[in-house]
């Protein structure tokens, strides 16, 4: 503990220490400048100069380092500039007068625009820590409602197995045993969610690209949909052959998820979500349309907000799809825009850098 109290205390020691020697060597070095380029009648520009460096480092630095640059500064006006140069005195009361007010203004300023800095500061970590507990409440009270509704679904339908197990038909087994794998998925799914903004936040993503045939990617996503889109159509548009591309598979197979599964939860029944994709010049493009209702257009550049849900849209969910395919698409060095269409619905394009094998539709083609 001593030991890393030491460490500690050094460390603040360097840094007041590097403080001191930048402030100070700053207005040294403007000075010396200054004495080569002005002449003796000069003095007074030197002073406005000197001030405006002494401003500048109180945007930097703490008080006592910036108080000593203003002193520091002070003197060297005086040595240097004021006459007689290269001495402390001063042979006329308005150069003393004009030195004092110097020395006062320089201390004053520095002094409250550090103060100033350092309570902007202490403002903005205050704002921070506001929402920084918006966010957790907003996620707990997400937790409580989104974790708890599969919970008691599961706990509820095991009871009725068992406590009426001889009573209940067959077909109602297979209705109650559906009920819990919905709940189960969707249990699941909110815990994936949760640790995947988890990841997101603490930047511990870090991608593992390796050759995926995207159509595949897609087809699994459709599959895992299929249990909710029995009111839905989810169409992959195969315009061509498409090379295999080096990529994260799973994350870009949970952003396509996120956003197919948000279109199937929020678009009426009928409609049609197509998915359709391209590559070029080194980058693959993915469009999931819908024609459902589409987005507010004041709220297109809110929908991929943590938490952001929109206003008087059906119960269920966190908010936090969109948000975690962002971010997922961020860690290719890639983006997700959304646009709404002119005929109705929506269009999200996922547009990711990847590398591109050539040799697969090369070989196709051949065959």
């Amino acid at each position: 503990m001593r030991n890393r109290f030491s460490f500690f205390r050094d460390g603040i020691k360097d840094r007041a220490g590097v403080q001191y020697l930048l402030g100070v060597g700053s207005v040294s070095i403007v000075a010396l400048i200054c004495n080569s380029i002005f002449g003796e009648a000069e003095y007074h520009v030197v002073a406005l100069i000197l001030l405006l460096v002494v401003s500048i480092l109180a945007m930097f630095l703490d008080v006592l380092p910036i108080i000593s640059a203003a002193v520091m500064s002070a003197l060297l006006w005086n040595f240097l500039f004021i006459p007689p140069e290269f001495t402390f005195s001063i042979s006329t009361p308005q150069d003393a007068l004009l030195f004092l007010m110097y020395f006062v203004i320089a201390v004053i300023n520095g002094f409250f625009t550090s103060k100033i800095r350092k309570m902007e500061n202490i403002s903005n970590q205050r704002k921070e820590r506001e929402k920084t507990l918006e966010l957790y409440n907003t996620l707990f009270n997400s937790l409580s409602h989104e974790l708890k509704t599969p919970i008691a679904t599961i706990i509820g339908s095991v009871d009725v197995l068992k406590n009426n197990r001889e009573q209940i038909s067959t077909e109602v087994k297979e209705d109650i045993y559906n009920e819990i794998e919905i709940a189960s998925q969707r249990l699941n799914r909110q815990v994936e969610h949760f640790l995947d903004m988890s990841r997101l936040d603490s930047d511990y993503i870090k991608i593992q690209p390796d050759w995926y045939d995207l159509d595949e990617i897609i087809h699994l996503v459709i599959n895992a949909n299929w249990d909710e889109t029995s009111e839905h159509s989810i169409v992959l548009v195969q315009e061509n052959e498409i090379p295999l591309l080096k990529i994260d598979g799973p994350l870009v197979e949970q952003i396509l998820y996120n956003i197919v599964h948000n279109a199937v939860q929020y678009t009426p029944p009928g409609s049609k979500i197509l998915i359709g994709r391209s590559v070029e010049q080194g980058k693959m493009s993915i469009s999931i349309k819908d024609n459902g209702y589409g987005f507010p257009e004041d709220k297109l550049g809110l929908v991929f907000q943590k938490f952001y849900r929109l206003p008087n849209t059906r119960t269920g969910g966190t908010g936090l799809g969109l948000s975690i395919a962002q971010g997922f698409a961020k860690a290719h060095n890639g983006q997700i825009s959304l646009k709404n269409l002119p005929e109705g619905g929506a269009e999200f394009i996922i547009e990711i850098p990847c590398e591109i094998n050539y040799y697969k539709t090369t070989e196709d083609e051949t065959r």
